[in-house]
């Protein structure tokens, strides 16, 4: 039987914490920043989480479930 391959864009997107969890960087921070307002640039700064009902698929991605 062959090894599983995991996806290499996932491997790049979400690391997975010591409680399991799956986080990830926030969107719409990439370009067109000037006209955001310094609040909300500020708040996509912060880690997310991935939601319950999409943490199985994306840990079968990176191999992990």
């Amino acid at each position: 039987m062959p090894k599983m391959k995991s996806n290499s864009g996932a491997l790049k997107r979400f690391k997975v914490k010591k409680n399991g969890s799956i986080k990830r960087g926030s969107a719409f921070r990439s370009h067109i920043l000037t006209k955001k307002s310094q609040k909300r640039k500020r708040n996509l700064r912060s880690e997310k989480s991935v939601d319950k009902v999409d943490s199985t698929r994306v840990k079968r991605m990176l191999c992990k479930a």
